[in-house]
């Protein structure tokens, strides 16, 4: 994979969001994870991060649909996601 649009869950809006905070190919995503990739997207674009785009990352990283998330792991990201909105 070249694009970060080839990964399952990114599309043209969210390549760019992660493009702006440097995160620039499929494997940078995946080595950075979706927990810090969320967290440098918040940087520039607080108001458009949401838990959507969260497991969106998280499908991304692990190949897969973002529907398709383990349940424990949507609850992970979903305690993440909260604890980051307090943050």
């Amino acid at each position: 994979m070249k694009k970060l649009t080839d990964l399952p869950n990114i599309g043209s809006t969210l390549a760019a969001k992660l493009e702006r905070v440097e995160i620039l190919s499929p494997e940078e995503l995946k080595a950075i994870g979706s927990e810090k990739a969320i967290l440098k997207i918040m940087t520039v674009y607080k108001k458009d991060a949401c838990i959507n785009m969260l497991y969106a990352l998280e499908g991304a990283v692990q190949g897969i649909r973002w529907h398709e998330l383990s349940r424990e792991r949507k609850q992970e990201l979903k305690e993440f996601y909260e604890m980051m909105k307090i943050g």
